[in-house]
């Protein structure tokens, strides 16, 4: 009885940690506000203010161009910012877009709220394209997110037509394949029971389930508008494999570019010139060419 009881304590100790992994604390200092911003890169900026229909505040910044009749979002990664997406964010104002850049709730300047894997993410990006529908009323969108980001635009835009394209660097096909495989990596045990147990402990602490959390099932559903897929071949959090699951149940228009050696979301730092690039040219064909 006390070797059964020791097993069920190990294996709520492990699921818990796994779920807390999953759907860390924030914990916020004042160096979370000492990030570069726009100003940085030479860019004009405003910085807005975004109300979910929960009535959180989540921060962003709208860079404009007015002339223009598109507009990209920007997605940053599980436990990033805003700031993380300047890169590809001034890029694309660059090459002429209207550029919105936000922070998850949880994230950055937005108001606090337990990070997870997509609880009220998805919602969080529909208040973002609300705002750029309204700011923009006639404008083409885009969306373009990294890891967790681009999970979310994926899952999002599938039941949302205002989004025109989408760009999605390093998704997961599944959340409880990708969790699964960082059990394997750092407990070194058996993934499947101790998944099952975390996937309660998240439905009961944060109300939603990891196992149900599945952008493979819905990415077909953005067809006929275009999916463009990007991942690191050398991804040790999200192995390359969940691009190839994504992009075989994708329908056309769809294009796959995958970065040799890459690590995790690691294709702009290995040639942004080319990535900024390729990216803007996507954008360009699907938010900016004339019907």
């Amino acid at each position: 009885m006390g070797a059964a009881l020791g097993a069920v304590g190990s294996a709520l100790g492990a699921a818990w940690y796994v779920s807390r992994r999953v759907n860390p604390v924030p914990r916020r200092t004042y160096i979370d506000t000492y990030t570069f911003t726009p100003w940085e890169q030479g860019v004009p900026f405003e910085r807005i203010t975004l109300q979910t229909p929960d009535g959180l505040k989540l921060a962003a910044w709208w860079l404009p161009r007015p002339e223009s009749q598109s507009v990209v979002i920007g997605c940053h990664g599980h436990t990033g910012g805003k700031h993380d997406l300047l890169g590809i964010g001034t890029g694309c104002w660059r090459a002429g877009h209207n550029v919105l850049l936000f922070d998850f709730r949880g994230r950055g300047e937005s108001d606090n709220w337990p990070n997870t894997l997509i609880s009220r993410e998805v919602e969080d990006l529909k208040t973002a394209l609300a705002y750029a529908r309204k700011r923009q009323p006639q404008a083409r969108i885009g969306v373009v997110g990294f890891s967790m980001g681009a999970a979310v635009a994926i899952l999002t835009a599938a039941d949302e037509p205002s989004f025109s394209a989408v760009v999605a660097d390093s998704p997961f096909a599944t959340a409880t394949e990708v969790v699964a495989g960082g059990v394997r990596a750092v407990l070194r045990i058996p993934a499947d029971p101790l998944i099952a147990l975390t996937d309660l402990l998240v439905e009961r602490s944060h109300g939603y389930r990891l196992s149900r959390v599945r952008p493979v099932d819905v990415v077909s559903r953005l067809a006929p508008r275009p999916l463009f897929l990007i991942h690191g071949t050398a991804d040790t959090l999200i192995p390359v494999s969940h691009a190839h699951q994504l992009f075989a149940a994708a329908s056309q228009p769809k294009e796959l570019w995958l970065y040799d050696g890459a690590e995790h979301c690691g294709a702009y730092f290995a040639d942004r010139e080319t990535y900024v690039a390729r990216v803007t040219a996507f954008f360009q064909q699907y938010l900016q060419s004339i019907d």
